[in-house]
């Protein structure tokens, strides 16, 4: 499993576009993907901030969500509206969510050379403390 919280700030005036860019992504998304168990945005209480909560069956399908042909078609909309971005890799506690808990997993030997860089680059991170809670 892969469940990652993005803590996203747009820049002012562009909250309209993200929206567009973020319902776009949803709806492909949830109508051409497997393996994905969550994934949804949100406006969050203070100005111009967003959060989006993604899961998926495990890493490998998160790293083909990043490669699929709609994200790689939003990625260049979002220059210019990010203010700021961050992915928090997160663990659900068992007995309060019905997701399995987030693992680290590596590519197959013959993946493509952009699924090996989006798996370097958005690389599991599975906090050490998490382990003595499970």
């Amino acid at each position: 499993m892969a469940t990652i919280l993005a803590h996203i700030r747009v820049n002012e005036g562009k909250e309209a576009q993200f929206e567009e860019i973020a319902r776009m992504l949803y709806e492909r998304t949830h109508a051409t993907e497997t393996g994905v168990r969550r994934y949804e945005y949100w406006r969050g209480s203070a100005p111009r901030t967003y959060y989006t909560l993604l899961a998926f069956d495990d890493f490998r399908t998160f790293i083909a969500h990043q490669t699929s042909p709609h994200h790689e078609e939003a990625s260049p909309q979002f220059v210019g509206v990010f203010e700021s971005f961050r992915l928090e890799w997160v663990d659900p506690i068992q007995g309060a969510s019905d997701l399995p808990p987030t693992e680290s997993q590596d590519m197959p030997a013959d993946a493509d050379e952009l699924t090996v860089t989006y798996a370097q680059r958005f690389a599991a991170d599975v906090a050490a403390w998490w382990q003595g809670l499970r």
